[in-house]
């Protein structure tokens, strides 16, 4: 079974609290499942309620909570707004963790 290779004792300790900081903005079943979606390109928050199956107000709630940290961008496309991720690194934690949740 390969392993990650070990952290450094010279680990910027800044550099662990950004790794914090993302995984606890990830730490939500909802916010996990919005990464997901969103890992297959840009959505409305009305594609991500429906595909959730939870409530207009939790969606936004945690998208705005995904925008706080970086993780989600927002653009306006006429009455609506389209969320994507900021890069494909956040979707490849998201999808591995559910991966080995899953086996």
């Amino acid at each position: 079974m390969a392993t990650a290779s070990p952290a450094s004792a010279n680990e910027p300790i800044g550099d662990l609290d950004a790794a914090s900081d993302l995984l606890r903005a990830l730490a939500s079943p909802v916010r996990l499942g919005i990464v997901r979606e969103l890992a297959d390109g840009g959505k409305f928050v009305h594609e991500l309620v429906s595909a959730l199956g939870v409530s207009q107000p939790l969606v936004s709630q945690h998208l705005r909570v995904l925008r706080t940290s970086r993780i989600v961008t927002a653009r306006r496309q006429a009455r609506e707004t389209s969320y994507s991720l900021t890069d494909d690194h956040v979707a490849h934690i998201v999808l591995d963790a559910i991966r080995h949740a899953q086996e």
